[in-house]
């Protein structure tokens, strides 16, 4: 059998140890070399402040979550015609309809609201909103969202994440990364809730497959929104440093050859952050500073508005300070699903929001905040314009009103609309991504130019869709 040759020059068994060391210690050299390049990359700061890709509208976003899905036509897109048709069935020519709880075959049902134009530009408005009304003049109106999910929490998430399945980065993770910091000393994406979590939990503040120190920070209700701010007694500003100090280190021998696990990462950041916000947050959540005029703005003197009022408050004041997206819910757990009594339930929310909204929106102008502040108002869906439960609605993911002021935002208009009974969107649709692709634009942020590589894929905010909705802006 002929043999087999070789173009490896090796004459002798020393010649072959020779080169085969040079091999490997090149091998090592590398993964040195790897290991170093790694550990370079741990101590860019992945919060540090990154200038957007075109100029930015808005500093930071405020938004309001009204969980549980508010009924667009008893609130901002009045529908006469379902008055018309009360006690009629939906006509033949909407088509079939496949709906969360099985009603497409019930009688329309009419709104009992009453409705009034307000201020210069005119806009409608029910009497279950009479304070936000008085700030049509800088409010949006986006009378034709539509969204995938047909139950709660597929349809949060994907107002958070983007997708009805968990897993995605939310938006304000998104900011964050896109971002970075504008103050180091207090978290970049908050979330404020009021008595209960919104379904779905943490996930819809989480970094999804991001670095997990993009991830939203939960503030707590009561006067101790973040526990342990204080140091212990007698324990100096260089002892706790030094414990950080101490911690990185070990942390970072740890971590050495995990430089996957960006939680282990995020968890030494959580500590440094927590260390600077000893001295910044205290005096940022304390509310006894504001005067009681501002508290009776934001309502925070009534129990029905007290817990949201606070929560508004506090949104202003963390803004103020540099957080770049603070997200409010108000009817944590879908308090605002009205299947039945939507009389009852309904108006309990919007006495609970109406005020504490309006207060926001009038100290940010006082302020000169609202210029560069972007406001979200808006549910995952509305409610649909036929009856549940006799005087209830169902979910409504095919078209619903959500609303935008300040940060670039051009107010005193409706933009899109519902089919007659409210119940698609028809003209100018606007699905969730395309909600999002605008708030980034808003930011300073080109969604599609917002990317990170997961699994050998260029993720991007919007996933494969969206389009900045040019008519919301100024």
């Amino acid at each position: 059998m002929k043999r087999l040759s070789h173009h490896w020059p090796v004459r002798t068994r020393r010649e072959f140890f020779t080169q085969a060391g040079s091999g490997l210690a090149g091998m090592a050299l590398a993964s040195m070399a790897g290991q170093d390049q790694a550990q370079a990359a741990k101590t860019v700061d992945p919060l540090a402040a990154k200038p957007g890709h075109h100029p930015a509208k808005a500093k930071s976003v405020i938004w309001l979550f009204m969980e549980g899905g508010p009924s667009h036509i008893d609130l901002f897109d009045p529908k006469p015609k379902i008055n018309e048709m009360h006690g009629q069935p939906v006509p033949a020519s909407y088509g079939k309809l496949i709906t969360a709880m099985g009603t497409a075959s019930n009688t329309l049902m009419g709104s009992p609201r009453k409705w009034k134009q307000h201020g210069k530009s005119g806009l409608w408005v029910s009497d279950w909103y009479p304070h936000i009304a008085e700030h049509m003049d800088d409010i949006a109106v986006l009378r034709s969202c539509w969204a995938n999910g047909l139950n709660h929490v597929g349809s949060v998430c994907q107002m958070n994440t983007g997708d009805i399945l968990a897993g995605r980065p939310s938006m304000g993770a998104w900011v964050t990364y896109g971002l970075g910091a504008a103050n180091k000393n207090l978290p970049t994406f908050v979330v404020l809730l009021d008595d209960r979590e919104p379904v779905g939990g943490p996930k819809n503040w989480s970094a999804g497959f991001l670095p997990a120190s993009f991830q939203g920070s939960l503030f707590r209700q009561g006067d101790t929104p973040i526990f342990h701010l204080k140091p212990p007694t007698g324990t100096t500003k260089e002892q706790q440093r030094n414990k950080i100090e101490f911690l990185r280190s070990l942390n970072d021998r740890f971590g050495a050859n995990k430089q996957e696990d960006t939680e282990l990462e995020a968890r030494i950041r959580s500590y440094e952050l927590a260390f600077e916000m000893q001295a910044t947050a205290p005096e940022a959540v304390d509310l006894t500073k504001e005067t009681a005029a501002t508290r009776h703005l934001y309502g925070m003197d009534e129990a029905a508005t007290h817990e949201f009022g606070r929560n508004c408050l506090m949104a202003r004041r963390l803004v103020e300070r540099g957080v770049r997206f603070v997200e409010l819910y108000c009817g944590s757990g879908s308090g605002w699903d009205a299947h039945s009594n939507i009389e009852g339930n309904h108006g309990k929310w919007c006495r609970a929001s109406d005020k504490p909204i309006a207060g926001l929106l009038t100290d940010l102008k006082v302020r000169g905040m609202l210029d560069d502040t972007l406001v979200v108002w808006g549910g995952e869906f509305g409610r649909t314009p036929f009856n549940e439960k006799g005087n209830g609605r169902d979910h409504n993911p095919w078209g619903f009103s959500m609303w935008f002021a300040g940060g670039g935002i051009k107010g005193g208009q409706t933009v899109g609309t519902t089919d007659e009974l409210g119940l698609r969107a028809v003209e100018r649709p606007a699905h969730v991504h395309d909600i999002h692709a605008t708030i980034l634009h808003l930011l300073g942020m080109d969604h599609l130019r917002t990317t990170y590589m997961h699994n050998g894929r260029a993720e991007r905010p919007t996933i494969v869709s969206g389009s900045v909705i040019k008519e919301l802006l100024a």
